[in-house]
C-alpha cells in the first residue's frame, strides 16, 4: 500500500478499537443479556434486537486484531519491556471484576478472564520468542510459544489460545506486510468482520501519535464495562418492574 495510503497514528487505531469494542461490548452485556436474555420473547420488535446484536457484534470484530498489532507495534518500540508487563498485569487484575459484571453478571467468572490476560500472556511470549531468537535457540522460543498457550488454556482467558497464536504470528510476521495480511486474514476466517481490520492497520503509518492519551485507552477498558454493568442493572430493574 503506497504512503498516501497510510494516513493513520496510532492513536487514531487506537480509537477505532476503542470504538469498535464499545459497540461489541453493547450488544453483548445490553442486547444480548439483558433485552434478548430476559425479554424471553414478550418485548415488542425482537427480531430489531436481534438484528441490531447480529450488526453490532460483526462490527465489533475488528477491535481485538488491531489491539493485538497495536501490542506487537508498543513492543517493538518501547524502552522497556519489563514495564510493559508490569502494567499489563496490573490492567488485567483491575478489569477482572468489571469484566464479569458486565458479560456474566458475577463478580467473578473463573470460566471466562479478560483481554487484557490474553495481551499479557502475548506480550510474554514476543519477549521470550525475541530473547531466544538472539541466541537461535529455536526449543526454547518453542518452549515460551508453548508455555504462553498453555497459561492462556487454562486461566481460559478472552480468545485463549488463539489469541497468543495470533499475536505471536503477527510478530513473527512484522516485516512482512502483504504476508502479515494474508495470513492474519486466513487466521479469521471462522470470524469474517474481525478481518476488516487489517483495512485500517494497513493504514497505520508507523507513528505513535501524540502519546497524551496513553493512560486512557488503559482505563477505559475497565471503565467502559463497569458502566454497562450499572446499565445494565438499571435496565433489568426496568425491564422486571
Amino acid at each position: 500500500m503506497g504512503n498516501n495510503f497510510r494516513a493513520l497514528n496510532g492513536d487514531t487505531l487506537k480509537l477505532i478499537a476503542v470504538i469498535s469494542m464499545v459497540i461489541d461490548h453493547t450488544a453483548v452485556a445490553l442486547i444480548e443479556n439483558s433485552i434478548l436474555g430476559r425479554g424471553q420473547g414478550n418485548l415488542p420488535h425482537m427480531a430489531v434486537w436481534r438484528g441490531a446484536d447480529m450488526v453490532m457484534r460483526f462490527t465489533g470484530r475488528i477491535a481485538f486484531p488491531i489491539f493485538c498489532f497495536l501490542l506487537v507495534e508498543g513492543f517493538l518500540h518501547t524502552r522497556d519491556v519489563k514495564k510493559y508487563v508490569r502494567r499489563l498485569s496490573a490492567f488485567a487484575l483491575i478489569s477482572e471484576i468489571p469484566f464479569d459484571l458486565a458479560a456474566f453478571n458475577a463478580w467473578f467468572d473463573p470460566a471466562h478472564q479478560n483481554v487484557y490476560v490474553t495481551l499479557f500472556l502475548g506480550l510474554l511470549a514476543m519477549a521470550g520468542i525475541r530473547r531466544y531468537e538472539r541466541e537461535g535457540n529455536r526449543w526454547g522460543q518453542t518452549g515460551v510459544f508453548t508455555g504462553c498457550c498453555l497459561a492462556a488454556w487454562l486461566t481460559r482467558c478472552d480468545y485463549g489460545v488463539f489469541g497468543v497464536f495470533f499475536i505471536t504470528l503477527l510478530y513473527m510476521l512484522r516485516d512482512d506486510a502483504p504476508g502479515q495480511t494474508l495470513a492474519g486474514s486466513l487466521c479469521l476466517l471462522w470470524e469474517p468482520g474481525a478481518i476488516l481490520a487489517f483495512i485500517p492497520i494497513r493504514m497505520y503509518d508507523g507513528t505513535r501519535g501524540s502519546g497524551r492519551g496513553k493512560w486512557f485507552f488503559y482505563v477505559f477498558y475497565p471503565a467502559h464495562l463497569l458502566a454497562l454493568a450499572l446499565i445494565r442493572t438499571a435496565l433489568e430493574g426496568k425491564l422486571t418492574g
